[in-house]
């Protein structure tokens, strides 16, 4: 477990100094092909570092943080723009937050909306159902989803004596607690630490009416803002000199699920460092073909025919979940990452009673 930690210390050391390389870049060299020239390096090393670490947490997070979202915020930032070049004044501070965090900051926030879990904000035109206000309901409700992570936690501790269906759906659920918590966690030190007014991470994707809904407004929103102003928005740019702007969006979204199913498949290497069996990016490339028909019927029927609310959350989240099952999670299981994560859970306990015991001694 120290040695572990060891390693972590010393890759997230190497990202700290590349940030802060490319920062200073950033002050001096124009952006364009000059400034992506000098960030290429970076980039690189941010899609080697995580493979020096072997746990399923901290390699699973830091190749989230900076091989996928690091990169891609980079990358952005060599042509000007993303969240990187959103403020040319920004300190280096948040230049370091912003590149290597899975985070987002609110425009023009009002100081009254701050709020340590991030998900409390004016929430932007096309996502009026985010809470605007502080409010102690937030602060519930992640207690009971930290409450319901630990006790998932205990659950699958007995997973050899459960039905392997009903595991399957734990994992679905372990899965997005596990996910919301720790960017709970990191929005909270984000605003701690700089006081950033943070975007939300999720928008209770269970109440999802349509797949449209559940991947542009409710699941993971930093990542889809980031693959918005990465893929989506150049594809729909060159789709629509090729094929009008009516259609543009298909290949458009298309491209961005094929390029999420890709480093989804990435981050499962990292985690698992087995080969690739490509379910993953089928797992995305059907739901990116799906939304595509989904946009062409809702052209065609212009709003004219809709399913009772019920029902499409009902559908929604049902595909979602099975698609999970017979795409998402096999690859997951197979290199046992979630055995991993278990004994990785056990001996971070361990290593706290020591720490404690220690202390006690003293």
């Amino acid at each position: 477990m120290e040695g572990e930690f060891g390693s972590f210390i010393k890759v997230w050391t190497s990202v700290f100094v590349c940030i802060f390389y490319c920062y200073s870049i950033g002050k001096i060299v124009p952006k364009g092909t000059t400034r992506l020239v000098s960030a290429l390096p970076v980039v690189c090393l941010f899609f080697y570092l995580p493979l020096n670490l072997s746990s399923i947490h901290l390699g699973g997070g830091t190749s989230f943080f900076i091989s996928w979202l690091g990169s891609f915020k980079l990358l952005l930032f060599a042509f000007g723009k993303g969240p990187l070049a959103s403020d040319p004044s920004i300190s280096i501070g948040r230049f370091l937050a912003i590149a290597c965090l899975p985070i987002e900051i609110q425009e023009n926030p009002s100081p009254s909306k701050s709020h340590l879990n991030g998900q409390n904000r004016k929430s932007p035109p096309q996502n009026p159902q985010i809470e605007t206000n502080p409010s102690p309901k937030n602060t519930i409700h992640i207690v009971i989803k930290g409450f319901l992570l630990a006790i998932l936690i205990g659950v699958l501790n007995y997973s050899q004596q459960i039905h392997p269906k009903l595991i399957l759906v734990l994992h679905c659920l372990y899965i997005y607690l596990l996910l919301e918590t720790q960017l709970i966690i990191v929005a909270a030190l984000a605003w701690g630490l700089l006081g950033l007014d943070l975007k939300p991470h999720f928008n209770e994707p269970y109440l999802s009416t349509s797949l449209q809904n559940f991947w542009g407004r409710r699941w993971n929103l930093v990542v889809t803002s980031i693959l918005r102003q990465s893929v989506y928005e150049p594809t729909l740019n060159f789709s629509t000199c090729v094929i009008g702007r009516r259609w543009a969006s298909l290949p458009a979204v298309f491209a961005s699920f094929l390029v999420s199913g890709l480093m989804h498949e990435l981050i499962y290497y990292y985690m698992g460092r087995v080969r690739p069996t490509w379910e993953v990016t089928w797992f995305f490339v059907l739901h990116g073909f799906c939304l595509m028909v989904e946009i062409v019927l809702k052209k065609a029927l212009r709003g004219g025919c809709r399913l009772p609310r019920l029902i499409s959350v009902v559908l929604t989240v049902g595909f979602v979940v099975a698609t999970c099952f017979r795409l998402f999670f096999p690859q997951f299981l197979r290199c046992k990452a979630d055995v991993r994560m278990l004994q990785e859970y056990r001996a971070f306990v361990l290593f706290l009673k020591n720490v404690v015991g220690l202390f006690s001694y003293k």
